[in-house]
């Protein structure tokens, strides 16, 4: 493995996705984050409290809006990093003809394990809802609950690798990931906070962040795939003598 290679196209995938998914999160998923700020605001004056002047919040949320992209790029470069080292390591059995289909595939197999399964139980909402007090706390949840699908996932895939017969593990692994996905998803204790902004931001909110993150992952395999295939860093360098 050409290491400088390597590292250059894992830098390279996840800065371009991360930079598409912070343009598409500006265009897609803002303006619901939007209209749940003024939502709270409005609550809030309601009830009195000192909220500041409409130009400082107008001016926070131009700034939250920039470092959002920048967020995005780091978020794209630690994914994208987290892709190459799996790809690396599993691409000679990852199924398909050539590094796209390859990239396809395991995008979606992480896809679904550390999103879909998770967001399934944890379903995103808009910054401002929920309690305050209790983020960390969700977001331990969330976390806890996305390493243990994607770890499951890692070890059934050394399972996968060691059992022989190829008809078998086909049914086996796939069923063993579903019961052991299931208790966790039962003993996962629920989002502790009442939702009392309109469930019609909230879904469409869900949906437009589900869409932006599906987007990510599959434009990550397909990138990382194309690049592997240009660059082939698994090809070591023979010294012409």
């Amino acid at each position: 493995m050409r290491a400088t290679v390597f590292i250059g196209i894992t830098l390279l995938a996840g800065i371009i996705c991360g930079l598409i998914l912070g343009g598409t999160n500006l265009v897609v998923t803002e303006p619901f984050i939007d209209q749940a700020i003024d939502i709270e605001i409005q609550n809030a004056i309601v009830e009195g409290e000192n909220i500041g002047s409409i130009q400082e919040i107008t001016k926070y949320r131009i700034w939250q809006k920039g470092g959002q992209v920048l967020a995005a790029s780091i978020l794209g470069l630690s994914l994208g990093s987290l892709f190459a080292l799996v790809y690396a390591f599993a691409w000679p059995s990852i199924p398909g003809s050539n590094g796209i289909k390859k990239g396809l595939f395991l995008a979606a197999i992480i896809w679904f394990t550390i999103f879909l399964i998770p967001f399934l139980k944890y379903p995103a909402n808009p910054p401002t809802v929920g309690d305050p007090e209790t983020i960390f706390y969700r977001q331990s949840l969330y976390l806890v609950f996305m390493a243990a699908s994607g770890l499951g996932a890692l070890v059934l895939a050394f399972l996968y690798k060691k059992l022989n017969n190829k008809k078998s593990r086909k049914f086996i692994v796939p069923v063993l990931y579903g019961a052991y996905i299931s208790a966790i998803f039962v003993m996962m204790p629920p989002n502790p906070d009442l939702i009392t902004t309109p469930m019609d931001l909230i879904n469409n909110f869900r949906i437009a962040s589900a869409l932006t993150i599906t987007l990510f992952w599959f434009l990550l395999g397909a990138i990382f795939g194309v690049l592997w295939d240009k660059f082939k860093p698994y090809r070591k360098v023979t010294s012409k003598l």
